[in-house]
């Protein structure tokens, strides 16, 4: 085999390996659904209970770097404490050995007839079920046939000179193999797929097992890069989150160099007792170097979460978004309880709402990326809680409740929509104010491509306009109004609120008419459509759902009685 042909097939093989891997995973986590987010929302509330939800998610994703990035927006968004998420981080080193053992087994034999079957189930099946199951299929089969290609590729190494002294130089010198160990999965940005290469290596006695683990343990530093890079420009908690990532593969690292020679002699002792094959006895070292790692770290997360915050000083920024609460039990025992506990996470909702569209505001003022990941974060703490209490709510319709329980529950499930639709409008409004940037941006490029220089004296790429700055605060006052009067049931607020919702449908016409005025004028740009119509259409649209609540109490005649006419009044709404 030429070299030419040793590169061209190790490269085709990593890439199919690579992509494997992924699609894989992706498959994995589409069957998964939104319960992988919510293992490592949940389940974290001890070191231990994290580390467990960083080993399974990690194992059904097969990805540590996807576990770690899914961790730092945890805790961006307030979800997740730095300590929570070193646990999560501890365990997703564990959960990566899964894959060293998948390769273990070698299947390259089967790939191809599980890549057929992967494919079958992809273009030939409706039920999205069978779908992901086939993409999980095709990505495995392809983890195989890379392994395949990269291994056939690879095996005339053995034989040249060079390479044999440079694996004896790694035999001799371990610094010098936690160096490549980590260059190569830092390159690859896949620590499988470091693995997986020394598992097809080691099988074809082209290096040492004394060679092989200190790669090992370098490509646990390695991985590293990709949550670092995750954290770049990103908030302090996930800098430090990155950092902690960092400091445990790091140490581990170091602690299993220094004890090399004993290592070595456990490896070899159980491989004889399990009788394992040379790839899997790759996988087996994995596992037993990262669960050795965490059971020495895991009683120093206290001291790795201090250590961090000195490395990565400052004061983080928090949302202070908090998970949703309810309690089943008292479906069973107290529904009233049940339904005071739903109100109360209702008006928690309806606050992040009210933030929500405060940072979209702020973001049209001076549109940043960490205002638009404020808007983000809050939407999706909104679409959590409107899943949760959807489903809490409708398991209160399953148990005896009285007339105006039956209606407080119908009234909460309406207003979970009306938040969740308020945070559908911000995130609208976002990509709204991007989208007139972009217009922009284009109209300016264009006119100097012309050579007839820039037509407009704007300084900004989005107009600043006073009216639509009212705009959003008559929204912000109605939201703010409609929270009071879910708690205190004020019929005077609510009736103002219906009075405002005039001034602002005056804003809106306002608005429009401006529009239509520059456009008239010749002064109007592309973007300022969507500024004027798209943006305060949802603005409108976001106040409206303030009205339904408001119309919702000043119709409660029994407690929480609306009446038929007002219901069909806000169908379209």
């Amino acid at each position: 085999m030429s070299y030419q042909e040793m590169l061209f097939s190790f490269l085709g093989g990593l890439g199919i390996f690579l992509f494997g891997i992924k699609y894989m995973g992706d498959g994995l986590q589409k069957a998964a659904g939104d319960r992988l987010r919510e293992v490592l929302n949940k389940f974290t509330s001890t070191p231990l209970r994290a580390v467990l939800a960083g080993i399974i998610v990690t194992g059904l994703i097969q990805s540590s770097s996807g576990t770690t990035v899914l961790t730092v927006g945890l805790v961006s968004a307030g979800f997740m404490t730095l300590r929570q998420a070193i646990g999560v981080i501890m365990g997703a080193n564990v959960g990566t050995t899964v894959t060293a053992f998948i390769i273990g087994f070698n299947l390259s034999a089967y790939a191809l007839p599980i890549i057929g079957i992967g494919a079958i189930l992809l273009f030939f099946t409706k039920r999205k079920l069978f779908q992901n199951i086939g993409q999980i299929l095709f990505g495995f089969g392809c983890l195989f046939f890379g392994l395949k290609l990269m291994g056939t590729s690879m095996e005339p190494l053995k034989d040249l000179p060079q390479f044999n002294d440079l694996m004896i130089g790694v035999s001799h010198h371990p610094i010098l193999g936690v160096g490549i160990g980590t260059l190569l999965t830092m390159v690859l940005q896949s620590s499988s797929a470091t693995i997986g290469i020394l598992q097809q290596l080691y099988a074809q006695n082209s290096l040492a097992l004394g060679a092989a683990l200190p790669i090992l343990f370098g490509d646990n530093i390695g991985t590293t890069i990709t949550a670092v890079i995750a954290a770049l420009g990103a908030s302090i908690a996930a800098k430090r989150t990155a950092g902690a990532h960092v400091v445990f593969n790091l140490v581990g690292a170091v602690i299993f160099t220094l004890l090399l020679t004993p290592f070595t002699h456990v490896v070899i002792m159980m491989t004889d007792v399990l009788n394992l094959n040379p790839s899997m006895q790759i996988a087996f070292a994995h596992g037993l170097f990262n669960i050795s790692n965490l059971a020495i770290q895991f009683w120093f997360i206290p001291q790795i979460e201090m250590l961090v915050k000195k490395i990565i000083p400052g004061t983080d920024k928090s949302l202070d978004i908090r998970a949703v609460e309810l309690n089943e039990d008292f479906l069973y025992t107290s529904p009233s309880i049940a339904l005071r506990q739903a109100s109360n996470e209702v008006i928690q909702m309806g606050n992040y709402a009210l933030r929500a569209l405060s940072a979209t505001k702020d973001f049209y003022i001076k549109p940043t990326d960490d205002k638009k990941d404020d808007v983000l974060q809050y939407e999706e703490a909104i679409n959590q809680f409107d899943v949760e209490l959807t489903d809490y709510l409708a398991k209160t319709a399953t148990v005896e409740l009285s007339q105006t329980e039956s209606q407080e529950q119908a009234m909460l499930l309406e207003f979970t929509k009306d938040f969740e639709r308020i945070g559908d409008h911000c995130k609208n409004i976002i990509g709204f104010i991007e989208e007139a940037c972009q217009l922009e941006q284009k109209q300016r490029n264009k006119e100097k491509r012309n050579g007839n220089g820039m037509k407009t004296t704007r300084t900004t790429l989005i107009l600043y306009d006073e009216d639509l700055i009212s705009l959003f605060d008559k929204v912000l006052k109605n939201i703010r109004d409609a929270l009071f009067v879910l708690e205190t049931d004020d019929h005077n607020l609510a009736t103002k609120i219906l009075s405002r919702e005039k001034e602002v449908n005056e804003l809106v016409d306002l608005l429009r008419k401006k529009y239509f005025r520059l456009m008239s004028k010749g002064d109007g740009r592309a973007a300022d459509s969507v500024l004027f119509i798209d943006i305060s259409s949802n603005l409108e649209r976001s106040s409206d759902r303030t009205l339904h609540i408001a119309k919702y109490i000043l119709g409660n005649v029994y407690g929480f009685k609306a009446p038929a006419s007002y219901l069909q009044q806000t169908d379209d709404v």
